[in-house]
């Protein structure tokens, strides 16, 4: 039986054993009779209980981490994302830090920017909203979509051209928000141009602000 199967019946025998109505109206001659007959070893009871939070954690974990996935992600890019992208290095914020501190590597947002919309009634003030990004940062929008319009992909392209000069081993940090696929999208993306030294930041400008670190308010490259 798999893990998810075990927990399912262990919920369910917690949940006839709790339940209170006249069928579970229990005669103490016959629990005395059963409790002779077939009494129950308190280890066994420890090791089932043991079993029970082991699966059900494992389970609850598989649910707040994603699988890594073969290509890009598609849709549904405010979720959990994998603890791993593979051909780059995953950090966390003491890392990330540490990194922009040493100025050693190009820091890249990927966060999107909601275009305005083509229906707007004549005289609406349309603003953008305002981003606060990790100081220094290169800010390239829309680029972390999991299928990029050949406009958008040359944007890309050239945004890190430009920022690394020409030099694919210069190390980049790619990130956005907490729980956000297009960081991972665009690091993905960069090591598929041939960027040797990527790094992915999942936490994003969320880990940065709570480990009480600077944000800057930053436009995005231009040429989108």
């Amino acid at each position: 039986m798999s893990r998810p199967s075990i927990c399912a019946a262990l919920d369910h025998a917690a949940f006839e054993r709790n339940r209170s109505n006249a069928d579970n109206v229990i005669d103490p001659k016959v629990l005395e009779r059963d409790s002779r007959e077939k009494p129950v070893s308190t280890f066994s009871l420890r090791a089932l209980a043991l079993l029970a939070f082991s699966c059900c954690s494992s389970a609850l974990a598989a649910e707040t981490t994603a699988m890594e996935p073969e290509g890009y992600r598609l849709d549904d890019y405010r979720a959990p994302t994998p603890a791993t992208l593979r051909g780059a290095h995953v950090i966390d914020t003491k890392q990330a830090f540490e990194l922009w501190q040493a100025k050693s590597a190009v820091f890249v947002d990927a966060l999107p920017r909601p275009p305005k919309p083509a229906d707007l009634p004549p005289k609406t003030v349309w603003r953008d909203k305002p981003r606060a990004d990790i100081p220094g940062s290169l800010w390239l929008v829309n680029t972390g979509f999991g299928a990029l319009a050949e406009s958008t992909q040359r944007y890309f392209e050239t945004g890190l051209e430009k920022a690394t000069a020409g030099d694919k081993n210069k190390s980049l940090v790619f990130y956005c928000l907490a729980d956000c696929w297009m960081s991972w999208n665009a690091a993905k993306r960069a090591l598929a141009l041939g960027y040797a030294d990527v790094y992915w930041y999942p936490e994003g400008t969320d880990g940065w602000e709570q480990g009480g670190h600077p944000l800057e308010d930053r436009a995005p490259e231009p040429g989108f």
